[in-house]
């Protein structure tokens, strides 16, 4: 449990900050699944990731997926050898077994920051799960607990993955298990130094797309109806929602966008950088009000499409190819900041939210009152919608949709 001591200040690239890290967007994410080959088809052919590398072994370990640059976004790892890793390790977390993220990771913007939160966590009780640098993406990152036991990581300096395709080569990767000792060389003196060894910098893997481009979406052949331009928000379930804020806002740096009451009880909607949410907090309880999985503390896990058009064409897509898909399953009230939105649901029962639009929050960081948003009638979709003022806001979409 985190302890509350004295408030200081911390210099973060020259500006004084109440911790030494400011996080700045929803890094990766990612699920343990009981079916990999199944998730594989689901979340890859389907929704269109792509796999960057395999872990442990692909079909019986898991994936790393990527649908831009970032190495990778969406993690989807094997639940029973997740569990029996943690099993074999001393010390670890497992006292939620409906635990079904691997992790929740952040993205700050200097490598200082994750390795000086490893002390700032150790002052605040906030326990570690583990620091250093990763193998597959070769970010340098810090692993926390949450007080619910979700893992969630600070990282810097993911993997980027170019114009050919291929991720870097597992022999180019250098992974650190303590503490990273600051300075370290930069990323392109590192593969300068691996380039000189002879080893191709195109031996790594590379992502074949296993359905054809039938779709012309906006102009381009696509092998689905849409394109994923963003991933978030991460909603979950937890045991005390104040708790969970006081954490996430007061030694994490989170702010709270909004709260919401319904059936007489509160969830929690926050924030880290200009869009409404990133994160949110909803009571346990809520699992059987709302009709979810109860195997799984994921709410759900949101992924934003290119437009409007494109998130009506991946319902049909998707329902046509045997996915559940719901658009009136969670009322509207409980995903403020978005208004038309659908929730599919994976083959082990985990809701994946599709959107098109998320209210953005300028200077003031006011939210829109309920009369100013849109109103939403999860029955009937218009064919077309008219444009709210911010609702191509917010970070573009980077590269090619193909």
């Amino acid at each position: 449990m985190a302890t509350q001591i004295a408030t200081r200040k911390y210099n973060v690239g020259g500006l004084l900050l109440d911790r030494p890290f400011k996080i700045r967007r929803l890094g990766h994410f990612g699920f343990n699944v009981s079916d990999v080959e199944a998730g594989t088809h689901f979340y890859s052919d389907l929704l269109g990731f792509r796999i960057s590398d395999a872990f442990r072994g692909g079909p019986s370990g898991g994936y790393f997926m990527r649908f831009g640059s970032d190495h990778h976004a969406f993690a989807m790892f094997s639940r029973r050898m997740m569990e029996k890793r943690a099993g074999a390790t001393p010390g670890a977390r497992r006292d939620n077994p409906d635990i079904t993220i691997n992790q929740i990771t952040w993205q700050t913007q200097s490598l200082s920051e994750p390795v000086r939160a490893v002390d700032y966590f150790a002052e605040r009780g906030i326990e570690l799960k583990r620091t250093g640098r990763d193998g597959a993406g070769s970010n340098w990152a810090t692993y926390f607990y949450d007080p619910d036991g979700h893992t969630n990581e600070l990282y810097y300096g993911i993997e980027q993955i170019g114009w050919d395709g291929y991720s870097k080569p597992a022999e180019y990767r250098r992974p650190v298990g303590q503490q990273v000792k600051l300075p370290v060389p930069s990323e392109l003196d590192e593969v300068q130094e691996s380039m000189a060894t002879g080893v191709a910098a195109y031996s790594g893997h590379r992502h074949l797309e296993s359905m054809p481009p039938i779709y012309d979406v906006g102009g381009i052949m696509l092998p689905r109806p849409f394109k994923i331009v963003k991933h978030g928000p991460v909603n979950i379930f937890v045991e005390d929602v104040e708790r969970a804020r006081a954490f996430y806002v007061d030694e994490i740096g989170f702010q709270v966008s909004e709260q919401v009451e319904w059936q007489g009880e509160q969830c929690i909607f926050l924030r880290c950088n200009t869009e409404h949410h990133s994160l949110a907090l909803f009571p346990r309880p809520w699992r059987e009000k709302l009709g979810l999985s109860p195997h799984t503390t994921s709410m759900s896990f949101g992924i934003q499409l290119a437009n409007y058009e494109q998130l009506r064409n991946a319902i049909s897509f998707l329902r046509e190819n045997g996915v559940r898909v719901e658009t009136d399953l969670i009322p509207p009230e409980l995903y403020p900041g978005i208004d038309y939105s659908a929730h599919a649901f994976d083959p082990d029962g985990h809701c994946i939210q599709l959107y098109y639009y998320m209210e953005q929050l300028g200077w003031d960081g006011r939210t829109r009152s309920k009369a100013e948003r849109r109103p939403v009638n999860p029955g009937n979709w218009p064919e077309a919608l008219e444009p709210l003022s911010d609702t191509f806001g917010g970070e573009p979409y980077l590269g090619p949709w193909g």
